[in-house]
């Protein structure tokens, strides 16, 4: 069986724990890492860092990316990941705040497969996650963990 972890990729603590409360409330209970900025994001992908000891043959499922991030942000942040024979087709959903048309064109064209605006409202929120859930857990066929 698959491992189904996800990565958060989120700076803003009330985005996060709203996004892991949204999760719990829509029995969406795989286990979360967080990364707080773009640099984290990467060396725990790559087992740098902090995360140098990690088990490199476990990797997220799916990768929450939100895109104003300090550090480095999130399209230069799916820039690495696309470049690299590791993480190319990990599936990675741009989950931000941004209506910036350009950011969704950039999303789009450094291989995000989703972009998903955040909704304010929390019940929104919710729903959208549950939805997310639904699609990334149940419906899509991911690709096999080489």
């Amino acid at each position: 069986m698959p491992y189904n972890m996800i990565l958060l990729v989120e700076d803003n603590p009330d985005d996060e724990a709203l996004t892991l409360r949204a999760l719990k409330k829509n029995n969406i209970l795989n286990d979360v890492v967080v990364a707080r900025d773009g640099v984290e994001a990467l060396d725990y992908l790559f087992g740098k860092g902090m995360y140098a000891d990690r088990d490199m043959s476990v990797m997220p499922h799916l990768i929450l990316l939100d895109l104003k991030l300090p550090k480095m942000d999130g399209l230069e942040v799916l820039r690495h990941l696309r470049a690299d024979d590791r993480t190319k087709i990990l599936p990675v959903v741009i989950l931000t705040s941004s209506k910036e048309e350009q950011d969704l064109i950039n999303g789009y064209s450094l291989g995000a497969n989703s972009y998903v605006r955040k909704p304010v409202d929390f019940s929104q929120f919710s729903e959208s996650v549950r939805q997310l859930g639904l699609y990334w857990f149940v419906l899509n066929e991911s690709p096999p963990r080489v």
